[in-house]
């Protein structure tokens, strides 16, 4: 069963049921992950907001996703606003078409929020994805805004999505942007970082690495209750008083949530310890 969308003809909502049913248990059970707040999803059209980790591995996303199809069916889950780059990546391009990606532009959203649909956007992108591992309890949208003016002229409601441990699933030791964009060679890319990576398998690798295997780090995903869009008539200064108060709010959830799991510790080893105890 394929969505019939123009802004994505090829989403199969029957293989994204599929992936959920088979792959989401062992993906929560491997990230000791839990999602909440999935209720304050509002019904119609929306805009997710939310911070970006992991690089091209985003469990993080697949766990929401699999939560809100759960808790409100696969109609539901979000259309998620991708990069060019990963669009046209040979087999990743594809797989993102098929459980929902769209081109990362106004149009699209536009198309997807007239049907009454949710959308997903992570308004950092490649900044935010590949942020040096030491900033990894940090919310880096870069100073993009493009998302605010989206809700603003469509005036849907924000949904803020707040991940924490995603971006523990590899390292990123450094990013060589700076040179680089003064060089000119990132323009044709449309990127704006040139990380320096570790992951398994891949070993320290330059430039965004493709999909790795991240290691079993605790991830906790919390939905913000939705917020009203600025004003159709938004001036650059509401657009950007709305974008601090967005992340500010988020920061606060990040900080929160990164404590939380600071606190309980490396749950892949205490749960072995557990369930040795229970079954020696």
């Amino acid at each position: 069963m394929h969505t019939e969308h123009a802004a994505n003809p090829h989403r199969d909502d029957r293989f994204i049921s599929a992936v959920g049913r088979l792959a989401l248990p062992a993906l929560r059970r491997y990230f000791g992950a839990t999602v909440t707040g999935v209720e304050h999803i509002p019904h119609g059209p929306a805009l997710l907001v939310g911070n970006h980790s992991g690089g091209m591995s985003t469990p993080d996303t697949f766990l929401l996703c699999g939560a809100i199809r759960d808790a409100r069916g696969v109609r539901d889950v979000p259309f998620g606003l991708a990069h060019d780059t990963a669009l046209g990546a040979p087999l990743i391009g594809p797989l993102l078409a098929r459980i929902g990606g769209v081109r990362a532009d106004h149009e699209s959203a536009a198309r997807l929020f007239r049907d009454g649909r949710k959308v997903l956007v992570y308004p950092g992108g490649d900044l935010d994805a590949f942020r040096p591992t030491r900033l990894r309890h940090r919310v880096c949208f870069g100073g993009r805004r493009g998302y605010a003016r989206l809700a603003a002229r469509h005036q849907v409601p924000v949904v803020p999505v707040v991940a924490a441990g995603a971006h523990s699933g590899f390292l990123v030791l450094t990013d060589l942007a700076d040179p680089l964009a003064t060089s000119g060679l990132l323009g044709p890319l449309r990127i704006k970082t040139w990380p320096i990576t570790l992951s398994i398998p891949w070993g320290i690798l330059p430039g965004p690495a493709p999909p790795y295997l991240p290691l079993p780090t605790r991830i906790l995903v919390e939905v913000m209750p939705p917020r009203p869009p600025p004003p159709t008539d938004a001036t650059d200064r509401d657009i950007e008083a709305f974008d601090r108060t967005l992340r500010a709010d988020m920061q606060h959830t990040l900080s929160r949530l990164a404590h939380s799991r600071r606190q309980a510790g490396c749950w892949a080893v205490r749960d072995w310890f557990s369930r040795t105890r229970r079954h020696p």
